[in-house]
């Protein structure tokens, strides 16, 4: 029978059990925190919340930063970044609430639709970085690199498990709905993904295509139709107009 491990101080078991316990942040300050708290002669309850607190803010952080690589932002803009003065027509209201998440927590989508450059994929990278900051699993992902990838898993019967890792992500990306013409089976797989996330999860769609122009990305009329049907029923709609911020950019 193994002998239980013995310390020689008081501070070598503490850390030998938050070691054990993985309370990473607690573990690396609370000898400052047992300072801080000396010095402003801090009650016992109030140095455990002080304690608690940092290891709730440390967990959460790196929470968030494993959640953003996993995500695959291709650039990490926030809403805060967004130059309002550049664009008079960009809803600042309407964005602010956006990042505020009201429409994931009830499983509603979002249309972001304008030209080139306007700042599309940036509010819905913003967005998608609030959504990790809150604990929330988002995956942001070219439309056309999302179909491809569907193909290929179809063609290797890997469909269904696919279908079910994205299942598990409350909130998906499509970026640029826009650059490509699906054919019958791309088409179908990317109905299944929009039938599958009606009012179970979120999804932002980018494009620089008017709604009423979506059969130019499909194979007719009733195919965007279907799929517009089970998008907008539960959506919110920003439309963007304006100059492009990358010719912006370039002057």
């Amino acid at each position: 029978m193994m002998s239980e491990p013995t310390w020689d101080t008081d501070e070598e078991y503490i850390d030998a059990m938050m070691k054990r316990f993985k309370l990473v942040d607690m573990r690396e300050q609370y000898r400052d925190l047992i300072q801080e708290a000396e010095a402003s002669s801090m009650g016992y309850g109030a140095f455990l919340k002080r304690l608690m607190s940092v290891e709730e803010t440390g967990k959460k952080n790196r929470r968030a930063q494993k959640l953003r690589m996993e995500a695959r932002f291709e650039k990490e803009k926030r809403l805060e970044d967004i130059d309002y003065g550049f664009n008079h027509t960009l809803d600042r209201e309407k964005i602010s609430e956006l990042g505020r998440l009201g429409f994931l927590r009830a499983n509603e989508n979002v249309i972001i639709i304008g030209p080139p450059g306007v700042g599309k994929s940036m509010i819905a990278t913003g967005i998608g970085i609030n959504a990790v900051n809150a604990g929330y699993r988002v995956l942001f992902i070219n439309a056309k690199d999302l179909v491809d990838q569907l193909y290929e898993r179809m063609r290797d019967g890997e469909l269904r498990e696919t279908l079910k890792k994205l299942d598990k992500i409350p909130l998906l990306i499509i970026d640029e709905l826009s650059y490509l013409k699906m054919d019958r089976e791309r088409e179908s797989l990317f109905f299944q993904v929009i039938r599958q996330r009606y009012e179970k999860n979120s999804l932002i769609i980018t494009t620089n295509l008017p709604m009423g122009r979506w059969d130019e990305l499909f194979t007719g009329k009733l195919a965007a139709t279907a799929i517009l049907d089970r998008l907008v029923h539960h959506c919110h709609i920003l439309s963007i107009t304006g100059d492009s911020y990358r010719v912006k950019g370039s002057k």
